[in-house]
């Protein structure tokens, strides 16, 4: 039986919430001795020695001593880094490093599993949860609306005062976070305040997936996309268009919970997009099956010969790719390629 996705609904409750705070399972084995930089850019290298000497100093006493406590002195404020640069130049990689190399009471995850966290416990009771760890990881840091700037500022501010390390990866610097996406001047201050927490790391590069020579979204005949979904267990089988109209109904925290279980994603009648509210909802649910390593096979809409093999050209349109999302759009072009080489090569 071929399973859809669109027939589900996940609830994860708060217990699964709080499970999946760990770094996914594509990389699950990253460590810090098996980031292999390029010696063509050197600040890779860089940014992977200032990473292995922080994981070093987390749980060392930052002030906050009997001394300091008798004389009234808060414990000092813990400074984190924030790896900023390209797709695909190795900051998830170094991340979930870094989380493995800590041995002390942790926690990673995803921009929007954060926020949806604090949804779920209310704001101080995930300050109190989160700030008994030495370290609180933060992959995909992005403020796309001003509720988000606030609630993940002043997170940041709080755990930071109770000197928990922070580390985040991002495609945009702290002071231009939200830059061409709403009024971010109106929130300068608290941007600036974060900003001030973390030392940046510029990772220059290219991306890694190239050195494999896959460019190209390779998409399947529609038929045999369809054929190998009926053939494959814990496949699951969508057109394009009602894929898209069911990721509205459902929380982009919640993505990762929606393709449990996926063996392989088969999607049929793949398109262009020119709205960003589509366009930014499949982007989460690429990064999601990227996470998982989960391959897609997928096809090409009817106008564009579903019968035959071919590329998926301009996913994203150029206003798109243009926009103030354009990193995340160019994010998910790679990853997809990759997912879609991986679906071929499955289908044998």
């Amino acid at each position: 039986m071929t399973y859809s996705l669109c027939d589900r609904r996940p609830e994860p409750t708060l217990e699964r919430l709080l499970a999946d705070l760990v770094p996914p399972p594509r990389f699950a084995e990253a460590r810090l001795e098996n980031y292999v930089p390029d010696p063509a850019h050197p600040s890779q290298e860089e940014a992977k020695q200032r990473v292995t000497a922080f994981a070093a100093e987390i749980g060392r006493p930052r002030g906050g001593g009997f001394l300091s406590r008798l004389r009234g002195k808060r414990t000092e404020a813990a400074r984190g880094i924030y790896l900023d640069g390209g797709f695909g130049v190795g900051k998830t990689h170094l991340l979930t490093s870094l989380f493995h190399a800590v041995t002390g009471e942790k926690v990673y995850g995803t921009f929007v599993e954060y926020t949806d966290l604090v949804g779920a416990l209310g704001f101080q009771k995930a300050v109190d949860l989160l700030g008994t760890s030495q370290l609180v990881c933060i992959d995909e840091f992005e403020l796309d609306d001003p509720g988000d700037t606030l609630l993940m500022t002043r997170l940041i501010r709080e755990l930071s005062d109770r000197g928990v390390a922070i580390v985040a990866t991002s495609n945009t610097l702290p002071d231009a976070l939200g830059e061409g996406r709403f009024a971010a001047q109106d929130f300068l201050r608290e941007i600036q305040a974060m900003a001030e927490r973390f030392e940046v790391l510029r990772i220059d590069g290219e991306d890694y997936r190239r050195r494999d020579g896959v460019t190209e979204i390779r998409t399947l005949p529609a038929p045999v996309v369809e054929e190998h979904a009926a053939g494959q267990p814990g496949a699951t089988l969508d057109a394009f268009d009602a894929l898209l109209a069911h990721l509205t109904k459902v929380h982009p925290s919640r993505y990762g919970a929606l393709i449990d279980d996926v063996a392989a994603a088969h999607v049929t009648g793949m398109h262009g997009l020119t709205h960003h509210h589509d366009a930014l909802r499949f982007v989460v649910l690429v990064d999601r099956l990227y996470d998982r390593e989960v391959p897609m096979l997928v096809s090409l809409a009817a106008d564009g010969d579903a019968a035959q093999e071919g590329v998926l050209e301009d996913l994203f349109s150029a206003e798109l790719l243009r926009s103030g999302y354009r990193k995340k759009y160019f994010r998910a072009l790679s990853r997809l390629a990759s997912l879609a080489n991986d679906g071929r090569a499955l289908a044998g």
